[in-house]
């Protein structure tokens, strides 16, 4: 049977520190998560917006998001913004940050895109049966909204849990830094520890987002 690496995980604290590497990646991430849906459906709610100038400001604020690779958002924040301010901004600061602006802008799309699926005829049948603005909204609208929203911000949840594995590249331990570390440790008594180590990450990966995925895919199905 080759060997897999796998033997590195039970040295010392390995498999333990792996663990502890993807906490920080479900950390960063969780904050980024909440922090996207409050700013997010502010954002939607502006895109839906008839004023020409929020909405303008929406389109490129969402076309810069989409343009610019998260990486070089990493790189500005972390260090850019730190040399030309001054301020002392840690790494998972400067990621909660770049993700949180990343997914403000995702998750404000997709709350334009549930708002705007909403047919015209059920505001004005609203309006015939004499229900106010804010009435409509709330039982009309906004249930509709939300069952629409929920599967579409939980596969938003699963990019971003894995997005932040390019934290590593501004010195955030969390778990592809910990292998890395582990690996280069290993380097010369398991050759193999790579594939061993990394095939793990992929293992906690999966196991972090596939309970998300089938719950958006469960939901879909029985809202639809």
């Amino acid at each position: 049977m080759p060997d897999l690496g796998l033997n590195v995980l039970f040295k010392g604290k390995n498999l333990a520190r792996l663990l502890g590497g993807l906490g920080v990646a479900l950390k960063i991430s969780l904050l980024s998560v909440v922090i996207s849906i409050v700013l997010g459906i502010l954002v939607g709610l502006l895109m839906t917006w008839k004023n020409p100038i929020s909405r303008a400001l929406m389109r490129c604020y969402l076309e810069i998001v989409r343009i610019m690779p998260q990486m070089v958002l990493l790189f500005l924040v972390y260090f850019g913004t730190t040399r030309i301010f001054g301020w002392n901004l840690s790494g998972e600061a400067s990621a909660v940050i770049v993700f949180s602006f990343w997914g403000a802008a995702e998750m404000g799309d997709l709350v334009r895109g549930a708002l705007i699926s909403i047919p015209q005829h059920q505001y004005e049948s609203a309006a015939a049966l004499g229900l106010s603005g804010g009435q409509t909204y709330r039982y009309i609208v906004l249930p509709q909204t939300v069952r629409r929203l929920i599967p579409l911000s939980m596969n938003l949840i699963t990019r971003m849990i894995k997005t932040t594995s390019l934290v590593l590249m501004i010195g955030v331990v969390e778990v592809l830094k910990v292998s890395q570390q582990i690996i280069e440790a290993n380097r010369m008594s398991s050759p193999n520890a790579a594939f061993g180590v990394y095939l793990t990450v992929f293992a906690l990966y999966f196991f972090a987002c596939w309970p998300i995925s089938l719950l958006a895919g469960f939901l879909e199905k029985r809202w639809r």
